[in-house]
């Protein structure tokens, strides 16, 4: 290759002519067939895995079931997209705002960003806690929500005894265990969304200063303070602290 800028010089070298071969007809011999050109491969669209999700009576859909491994990397790493709290309700003034953080185990196959975007809506959501929560990336927060996998469950919720299949709140954090945020509880069913819904409320519940509540009577809907993962205890699924009529 030569350099930007630079000119060859000199005489130009003649190559020697080389005789012309004889035509294959003279010779009495059969032109070979001319060559067909391979195909030019096309790039064909990825398989894309559909989502394994169903409906239920109230039309639900539900998220996609993934293989959860016992263990992953042991290391978190912060969802580092902001999100704003809520403006409040009109005709309301302001209303506390509390930051939080989600973080995510890395290793885990959970999308993170989908993941901190449920968390938000959960928080937010006018049957929850009546804050407004603002996520960030940095500074001084009161809750960390973290994803993480049924052996840093244990670690993390130490000393409670969490067997690798329930969630805490342990030291500022709300610990979800993977596994049973991607299978649900028994008490739900096959309604994984809704138990998404209680479990983020319910150990978010515990760092706001709310302790576990018994089931009030059977049939009756459950406090979101239940213990719900483990038993209903008689009671109704219910995932909101102010679920409304």
């Amino acid at each position: 290759m030569v350099g930007g800028g630079a000119v060859l010089t000199g005489h130009p070298v003649q190559e020697p002519d080389e005789p012309e071969p004889p035509a294959l007809q003279a010779l009495g011999l059969p032109e070979p067939a001319t060559p067909t050109p391979p195909p030019v491969p096309t790039e064909e669209p990825r398989e894309t895995r559909p989502e394994r999700t169903f409906l239920l009576a109230n039309g639900r859909r539900q998220p996609r079931r993934v293989s959860v491994p016992e263990s992953a990397s042991g290391r978190y790493g912060v969802v580092a997209i902001d999100a704003p709290p809520p403006a409040p309700p009109r005709g309301r003034r302001g209303g506390k705002v509390i930051r939080y953080i989600v973080e995510v185990e890395r290793g885990l196959p959970f999308n993170g960003r989908e993941f901190a975007d449920e968390v938000h809506r959960i928080l937010n959501d006018r049957r929850s806690w009546g804050f407004r929560f603002q996520r960030v990336r940095r500074g001084p927060v009161k809750i960390r929500v973290s994803l993480s996998s049924p052996a840093l469950t244990d670690r993390r919720c130490r000393p409670l005894v969490t067997f690798g299949a329930l969630s805490c709140w342990n030291h500022g954090r709300a610990v979800i265990n993977a596994k049973r945020w991607n299978a649900g509880a028994r008490g739900y069913g096959r309604d994984v969304a809704s138990y998404h819904e209680y479990v983020i409320n319910h150990e978010v519940g515990h760092g706001l200063g709310h302790g576990h509540v018994p089931c009030p009577g059977p049939g009756r809907r459950a406090p979101v303070m239940l213990q719900q993962t483990k038993s209903l205890y008689g009671c109704r699924p219910n995932a909101w602290p102010s679920p409304g009529r």
